[in-house]
């Protein structure tokens, strides 16, 4: 049969002769459908960026600004106008100093330039938030806008008035500056935010290489 149709020129019909034979398609890429350009990679950073943490910045700002509210209302009413109290020897006391400069005591001569820093400060870690997804920076960020409320808090509702408040410190090393808590936060959290800017780490979450 093959021969006489060799002869004559019939073509054959066998399965070999079809032409999706001839070029099978490889197997997954039918089954795929199509995706518009770009959006795997979009899809990639979404991914890779996660959830908000902005919940977390608050959180941690909250928590500070209380802890700070609360000691400064607790020893101006139990320790100021007292002899200090001794918690560690002669290296740690508790004594209430009215401070108007910076965090330990700096620039008492610029209380309303301090206070407007403090609220440019708070404005820009609010615009920041809008782009956070960092955990860590979200911890940071949230121990800078604790502590600057809790400065700026004295600042607006304490003597001699608005935007001239002494500031309530308490803390009292030896050898060293009088602070409170709101002073530790800030320092803490601008350890940790050049901390993460050595890393790479920036505040959207995204690492990058210099």
């Amino acid at each position: 049969m093959a021969e006489a149709e060799r002869i004559t020129g019939t073509p054959e019909t066998g399965p070999e002769s079809r032409p999706e034979a001839a070029a099978p398609v490889p197997e997954g890429n039918a089954a795929e459908p199509a995706r518009p350009d770009g959006a795997g990679a979009a899809a990639g950073g979404a991914a890779r960026k996660g959830k908000r943490r902005i919940g977390t910045l608050f959180l941690v700002a909250a928590v500070v600004y209380l802890l700070d509210l609360g000691s400064k209302a607790l020893v101006v009413a139990k320790l100021e106008h007292h002899a200090p109290v001794e918690v560690v020897g002669s290296l740690l006391r508790l004594e209430v100093i009215r401070n108007r400069g910076a965090a330990f005591s700096i620039g008492e001569a610029l209380t309303i330039f301090l206070t407007i820093i403090a609220t440019i400060v708070i404005v820009v870690i609010i615009r920041i938030a809008r782009k956070l997804y960092s955990l860590p920076w979200g911890i940071a960020l949230g121990l800078l806008l604790g502590g600057a409320f809790g400065n700026l808090t004295d600042r607006i509702f304490r003597t001699p008035g608005v935007f001239e408040g002494a500031v309530v410190d308490f803390i009292a090393p030896a050898h060293f500056a009088v602070f409170n808590l709101a002073d530790s936060a800030i320092v803490c959290g601008g350890i940790l935010i050049v901390f993460l800017s050595f890393k790479g780490l920036d505040p959207d979450g995204t690492i990058h290489k210099d």
